[in-house]
């Protein structure tokens, strides 16, 4: 059977996964500038025989072709760009570009997937239909590489009938998966503050315009944002991470600045907030007596994973890997650039476990410590051809 070939295949190109992972993990670029990952990636493309194509600069994107015939495309993607975090592992394979990390798991995301192709180029007289390859840059970043690759045509010729990504989950124990229906992961903007007022001495307040007392009503009024005027039924998150009021004990500064993030699962409700939010700032200033520069990016839209493809895409999951070993997911408020690709296709973005608590392996994503037990490479090379080749009709 086609699943314990993919199983044997898996476990046979382990050691290679494990050492792509690993050199990918020594060598971590950022957000815009994998060249010499996405020359890794290339020269492993190029080995098992596959052209590619090249898309927002650094990504690629390649198609095996299975020898039955079929119409069918079914696009896996993998992330390749790493974070601006200084690595405090003591690891062989610890990062040597000082200040650049993959606290992401986006080193294991490019191997599995190279390891999938691999095992995809081995069986291809076994199947029918198109797998596409897509090798994504900048997901870390906005405005994302996936919103890049997709203005470029990346889910066109051929254009995929579903698109399936995984990522790497410490809270779930290595040799899982997890799955969730529908709305899974949060839009995510970016918001910059400037209150602007008149700064002076401490001990005379009344010969100032205080920026600092301004914010504080500002703050507070715009938690009410969420708590009365956003459906209750479906989360919101408004928070503000820095606050810089650049004054002294006895000194009221002229401004104050603001960064913070909006996150929700309603675009409707994301676009009325976005209003709300800046005219009730900028009303709050003014009748205090300052101004207000409210200024919002807009970031990734929120991930929907699309009912009946998650259904089937969990449930060869669970022929994969046995039942007790795909999860159920709750709703996460963190954001992920996979959402573009979820927005124009039916698409599955499930996380894979690689947590190992006897290992100490259990630290967040985006910290100085995160790191990923390397067994679930297994897992997650073979998976994530076993699907392929199930949704492809096979």
């Amino acid at each position: 059977m086609i699943k314990e070939q993919i199983q044997q295949l898996s476990k046979n190109i382990f050691n290679d996964t494990v050492a792509n992972r690993r050199h990918l993990h020594s060598h971590p670029e950022l957000s815009f500038h994998e060249v010499e990952t996405s020359a890794f990636v290339a020269g492993k493309l190029e080995a098992l025989g596959l052209t590619y194509q090249r898309m927002a600069d650094n990504g690629l994107v390649a198609l095996i072709k299975g020898d039955k015939p079929s119409d069918q495309v079914v696009a896996l993607r993998a992330d390749m760009d790493a974070l601006p975090i200084t690595e405090a592992n003591d690891v062989s394979y610890k990062s040597q570009n000082v200040g650049v990390m993959h606290a992401c798991g986006h080193d294991a995301h490019t191997s599995s997937l190279l390891g999938t192709a691999k095992i995809l180029t081995e069986i291809k007289s076994q199947f029918g239909g198109t797998v596409k390859l897509i090798f994504q840059p900048a997901e870390e970043k906005l405005p994302g590489g996936a919103s890049l690759m997709i203005k470029e045509g990346v889910l066109e010729n051929p254009k995929p009938q579903a698109v399936i990504g995984q990522h790497v989950m410490p809270l779930i124990e290595a040799g899982k998966v997890g799955f969730r229906a529908g709305k899974y992961m949060a839009s995510t903007d970016e918001l910059y503050v400037t209150v602007r007022g008149k700064g002076g001495h401490g001990a005379q307040p009344q010969q100032n315009i205080d920026p600092v007392i301004i914010t504080a009503h500002m703050l507070t009024a715009l938690q009410q944002i969420i708590s009365r005027f956003a459906d209750p039924k479906s989360p919101s998150v408004l928070s503000f991470g820095k606050v810089i009021a650049n004054g002294a004990t006895n000194v009221i500064p002229n401004e104050v600045y603001l960064e913070g993030t909006f996150r929700t699962m309603d675009e409707k409700w994301r676009n009325e907030a976005h209003i709300k939010m800046k005219k009730l700032a900028e009303g709050l200033c003014e009748s205090m007596g300052a101004t207000c520069e409210f200024n919002i990016v807009r970031g990734y839209p929120f991930l929907i994973n699309e009912e009946k493809l998650t259904a089937s895409t969990r449930g060869h999951a669970e022929d994969y890997l046995g039942k007790e070993n795909v999860l159920d997911l709750d709703i996460w408020m963190a954001a992920e650039d996979f959402a573009y690709y979820s927005q124009v296709a039916d698409s599955c973005f499930y996380r894979l476990g690689t947590r190992n608590e006897s290992r100490g392996i259990t630290s967040s994503v985006h910290t100085p410590t995160f790191d990923v037990e390397e067994t679930a490479l297994e897992l997650s090379t073979g998976l994530m051809a076993y699907l392929a080749v199930k949704q492809l009709g096979n």
